[in-house]
């Protein structure tokens, strides 16, 4: 039997965060500052400051296999960037080991090991050589490397230049195709566009299953989880409180509370949504009967609303929502494209002047089934191209009042239980003796 490519024994992570006497707040003069620090210095006095001990992690174990896709997942704050920079020898921690056999490769932040001014070629050969790659391996693998990253057309461009889905593209071709024996992946690829998500996804799949490699895989998206984790490791508050299947796991997750339910997802802060220089995501949230919530009812309409600045005229706009169940699965994708019976939204695929919108989408009554839902929303340009994507960016729940249960008198399965039309006609007649 071969012995585990990583092995975690009891790692904590104690962090000390400095808070300086409240007595010694508020705004003060660079001048000011100076001459109290002087004054102080000279009496042989120092600020006062107090102390206070935050463990990110708190006895984490476990191991994973050669060849293993291992998810991790928690809510933020549970300790899984911290757990990924510790293995990736980021930083030490304060106790318990780490036995890692094999080369690792990290992708944890965007641009992570890239040089701005350098171009994307030359990034290419410094992040293989910070990977500890030798040039040779470099030489060879870069072919693949720049076709994979599909940034030819900008591979002599200094990557200061480049878009974050460029750097996405770059790093993690460099990353994948460079031969780690492991493979740790935060939730940078949700920068990506849709088509290159799917292209990384397979990347790792092919990493693991036809190269024996091993992946360590962070991800709010649970439905990705399941499809390529056989096993996930659960955090909460630093420690591990599941690790086994995927399925089991991602259950823990949603029902432990840490997918709290919350009907709006707001972000007032221009410059700092989700977005890029074209547009930007301003809110999105869950309506019933007219007003803002997370709990709906299984009888009403449930609204979607979306609501985006354009920065740049002329852009052909449009939007799209997913609809999860707890398990990660979509159980409904839709978008504001025309229909026949349903008309068209006239802003739809039009040129947007520069400005606010606002678009929303109706699930009509007696549609979902009780339970708790998770949304993804997405912004779109000329139909295809993805420009913002908030992956489960809020989660909601509906319930039934008592109506439907007591016509079916008991517990609907599935995600949704719509009432559809139904017709019996008689066929023939049966005498019966």
């Amino acid at each position: 039997m071969s012995k585990p490519v990583l092995e975690v024994n009891d790692v904590a992570k104690r962090y000390v965060i400095s808070h300086e006497d409240a007595r010694q707040g508020g705004y003060r003069s660079l001048r000011d500052t100076l001459a109290n620090s002087f004054s102080r210095l000279a009496r042989g006095q120092l600020r006062s400051r107090t102390k206070e001990e935050f463990w990110a992690l708190k006895g984490v174990s476990f191991e994973v296999a050669p060849g293993e896709v291992v998810g991790i997942i928690g809510r933020n704050g549970a300790g899984k960037s911290t757990l990924l920079k510790v293995l990736s020898r980021i930083t030490e921690p304060t106790r318990g080991s780490i036995r890692l056999r094999g080369r690792v490769a990290s992708l944890l932040e965007v641009g992570t090991g890239f040089h701005p001014e350098l171009t994307g070629r030359e990034n290419i050969y410094l992040n293989g050589a910070i990977l500890g790659m030798t040039r040779k391996e470099i030489v060879r693998k870069f072919d693949e490397i720049v076709a994979f990253s599909e940034v030819e057309r900008f591979l002599d461009t200094p990557v200061k230049r480049y878009s974050s889905g460029m750097y996405v593209r770059l790093a993690f071709a460099v990353a994948a195709h460079l031969e780690p024996e492991i493979l740790i992946i935060d939730e940078v690829l949700a920068v990506g566009d849709a088509q290159f998500q799917k292209k990384c996804l397979g990347k790792m799949e092919a990493v693991a299953k036809g190269e024996g490699r091993t992946v360590l895989f962070v991800s709010h998206n649970t439905g990705v989880i399941a499809n390529i984790c056989s096993r996930t490791v659960v955090l909460a508050q630093g420690q591990v409180i599941h690790d086994g299947n995927s399925e089991e796991g991602i259950k823990i997750y949603s029902a432990s509370g840490m997918e709290e339910a919350n009907g709006e997802a707001a972000f007032p802060d221009l410059d700092k949504a989700p977005g890029n220089e074209r547009v930007r995501l301003c809110a999105v949230r869950v309506l019933s009967n007219g007003r803002i919530t997370a709990d709906t009812e299984l009888d009403g309409e449930v609204q979607v609303e979306i609501e985006y600045h354009c920065l740049q005229g002329g852009l052909r706009m449009g939007a799209s929502v997913h609809l999860l169940d707890q398990l990660g699965g979509v159980i409904l994708a839709t978008a504001n494209m025309p229909s026949a019976s349903l008309g068209r939204d006239e802003w739809f695929n039009v040129p947007h002047p520069v400005g606010r919108y606002r678009t929303r989408c109706t699930i009509p009554a007696n549609f979902l089934n009780e339970g708790s839902y998770r949304l993804s929303a997405f912004l779109l340009r000329d139909v295809a191209n993805v420009e913002v994507m908030q992956r489960e960016v809020l989660s909601f729940k509906t319930h039934d009042t008592g109506a439907m249960r007591a016509e079916y008198g008991g517990q609907w399965v599935g995600a949704i239980r719509p009432r559809l039309a139904w017709q019996t006609e008689r066929l023939s007649e049966v005498e019966v003796s």
